[in-house]
């Protein structure tokens, strides 16, 4: 029963956290807001400052285009000497041509003041005072111009008076800040006296944006007179900045363009008479207006302040939506927490009770607050983990021991029957040879073959049981030569060219001219080449056997026994060059899956195989071992069954340093190649 002044563990624990959690998620909320707001401040100054030199660099080149234009036209022979109807074709052309939207362009005589051509109405755009040309082409250059502003009000684009309030913002959709220019040039005639003033009026319109969120801006230019050059409302278009309601920031922007300092941002109040906050950012150009005569505007990007942070609603309803979240999961969590302290030892009863049926990646629930009990999860994982641990040794111990049971029992019926076939052929043919079976000597003779042939077999096999047992006790021992590999290959040719021949296959053999020295047992490694060529031809009912030879400075691909640990003494360490002893047949060919288990002893690829075809399995395992312990490598490849079998066995040639000094009296190995040793056996196409 509860007590006066009590209230639940619940209750006070998610009373506790909420007081200290919501504060903290405020704070952090705040701060988030006034980071994201400094961020896109940044951002905009930035842009602002970029658009401003943008601006500045288009005005630029397109004054600097038009005063070229302009001055390649006062040169050409038709403005110099034409008849008036051909000028006034050309300024009509001209006008269309220039780069910049031109309103007016016009030719005026020096003399009179007279217009000879024109592009717009009757009444000069310039007076004589605003052309003190020389009379003479020299005494200033032929490209001499003179800049002058429109500070007249003009109408909107659509045609309509601009408003006097001076608190109507500019609209982006109908509103474009524009530049009115006049630039003259003199043209002189082709004896180099004055003849015309060439006048051009052109708007020089730049690119607007008041969208939310563009940073493109309003173009301002500003002259060092402080008169504003252009400007969003017409109306202040002439005017000066001493005018303004923010003169003061105006005249900062000015001083800081003329003292050179680098372009920048400020913020500018009531820029439309809206009372809003503005941000402008400027650079300077440097205006040639005339040959003897430099001027400095200054070029403002000006956008509102929450046109410039327009982002920054979308992020505060971020937050918003985020901080109601937060808070409703905040409830949640506590309201749900007491419940949770009681789960871990819940937790641990289900998993001791259900050990024996949980998932083999499971473990027992940890990261509990309660030290006691994280100590107990995870000694009795611990303890799972063990006995875990021993059932497995004992299931692959007793794996094992079930397939060496097999293999045994697999290899103890393949031998038995390997050594009863030869013993029941001996057993056999000495009978009838002693039980007077035989009509005559020859049959005798023949059958004694016979027997004798079986008992060589029977030693082979009786030989390889003692040389894998040997091997497997490490107690096989070589007898290393220095040795010619042409000789052993000859003598291995010439062994199994019977076979080859009896079976109709096709031999090929190496062309070895040069001698291919090896220092390895010269009966070990004939018993391998026999062992594998052997092999080919067992497995290969028509088609052909390749034995093939290469030197390689370099076997990267080959792994020897120096990786393995079966280096002797008599192998060297790092040879300089291999010689590759490669035998391929066409025959059955082998599974790839099958191929890794060749090299074992006692195994053979399948049951078919074995009934098909006699043997022990262990002609390949003692084929590697030897090889090993001479210092090289064999490998087996196949690509498939029925697509034939590649041996390849990799052994170091000798070093300078092993070859002996030639004695008159060591017997000379034949220097015939093996090719034309072998050319004459009816097996070799």
């Amino acid at each position: 029963m509860a007590m006066l002044g009590q209230s639940s563990f619940r209750r006070i624990l998610l009373s506790r956290i909420l007081v200290l959690s919501i504060p903290i998620l405020l704070l952090g909320v705040g701060v988030t807001f006034r980071k994201a707001r400094t961020s896109l401040l940044y951002t905009a100054r930035q842009n602002l400052a970029e658009s401003a030199i943008r601006k500045a660099e288009d005005i630029q080149s397109s004054i600097k285009a038009l005063q070229t234009n302009l001055a390649t036209a006062s040169r050409t022979s038709i403005l110099q000497a034409g008849q008036p109807e051909t000028i006034q074709t050309y300024l009509n052309q001209l006008a269309t041509d220039l780069p910049t939207e031109i309103h007016c362009l016009q030719l005026i005589d020096w003399q009179t003041g007279d217009l000879t051509a024109t592009t717009c109405g009757n009444q000069p755009i310039l007076s004589q005072v605003e052309m003190p040309w020389s009379t003479q082409q020299g005494e200033l250059s032929a490209d001499s111009f003179y800049l002058n502003t429109l500070l007249n009000k003009r109408a909107t684009l659509d045609g309509q008076s601009e408003p006097d309030s001076e608190s109507a913002p500019p609209d982006p959709t109908e509103f474009a800040t524009e530049l009115n220019l006049i630039i003259s040039t003199p043209v002189y005639d082709q004896n180099g006296k004055l003849r015309y003033t060439l006048a051009a009026q052109s708007v020089l319109q730049q690119r607007e944006s008041g969208e939310p969120g563009s940073l493109l801006g309003y173009t301002t230019i500003i002259d060092q007179d402080g008169v504003f050059l252009a400007h969003p409302l017409v109306s202040r278009v002439g005017q000066n900045i001493k005018d303004e309601p923010d003169a003061d920031r105006f005249e900062n922007i000015v001083n800081n363009v003329l003292r050179g300092d680098d372009p920048n941002v400020r913020h500018i109040f009531n820029f439309v008479g809206d009372r809003e906050e503005w941000l402008a950012g400027y650079s300077p150009i440097h205006i040639n207006i005339s040959p003897t005569e430099d001027r400095v505007w200054t070029v403002l990007a000006v956008t509102r302040l929450d046109s410039a942070l327009h982002g920054l609603e979308d992020i505060k309803r971020i937050l918003v939506i985020l901080t109601t979240g937060l808070l409703a999961a905040h409830l949640l969590a506590m309201l749900y927490m007491a419940r949770d302290l009681a789960l871990p030892i819940e937790q641990l009863g289900k998993y001791a009770r259900h050990i024996h049926k949980r998932d083999p990646l499971q473990r027992a629930p940890k990261n509990f607050r309660i030290r006691e009990l994280n100590h107990l999860a995870e000694v009795l994982d611990n303890m799972v983990r063990r006995l875990e641990e021993r059932a497995k040794e004992l299931e692959a111990a007793w794996q094992e021991a079930e397939a060496a049971n097999q293999l045994k029992s697999e290899f103890l019926a393949n031998t038995s029957h390997e050594l009863r076939t030869p013993l029941n052929a001996i057993i056999g043919c000495i009978r009838l040879v002693r039980d007077d079976c035989c009509d005559t000597p020859e049959e005798e003779v023949e059958f004694l073959d016979r027997a004798d042939e079986a008992a060589i077999h029977l030693l082979k096999i009786i030989n390889d049981l003692l040389d894998i047992a040997k091997i497997e006790a490490g107690t096989l021992s070589l007898s290393f030569e220095l040795i010619d590999l042409r000789r052993i290959l000859q003598e291995v040719i010439d062994l199994q060219s019977m076979q080859i021949h009896e079976k109709g296959l096709r031999l090929g053999v190496p062309e070895m001219t040069e001698p291919v020295m090896v220092r390895s047992d010269p009966a070990k490694l004939k018993q391998v080449l026999l062992n594998v060529i052997y092999n080919a031809i067992k497995f290969t009912d028509h088609g052909s056997i390749t034995v093939d030879t290469r030197i390689e400075t370099a076997v990267d691909s080959v792994q020897t026994a120096h990786s393995n640990g079966h280096r002797t003494d008599e192998t060297p360490a790092n040879p300089e060059a291999w010689v590759i002893i490669s035998v391929q047949d066409t025959g059955i060919g082998i599974d790839p899956t099958q191929q890794h288990k060749l090299f074992r002893p006692f195994v053979m690829v399948d049951g078919t195989t074995t009934r098909k075809f006699e043997g022990t399995g262990l002609g390949l395992a003692i084929s590697r071992n030897l090889i090993e312990l001479m210092g090289g490598s064999i490998t087996l490849h196949s690509a498939g069954v029925g697509q034939g079998t590649t041996v390849e066995i990799a052994l170091p040639i000798a070093s300078m340093s092993q070859l002996p000094a030639a004695s008159p009296a060591e017997p000379e190995i034949s220097q015939k190649p093996i090719a034309e040793a072998v050319t004459e056996h009816p097996a070799v196409r």
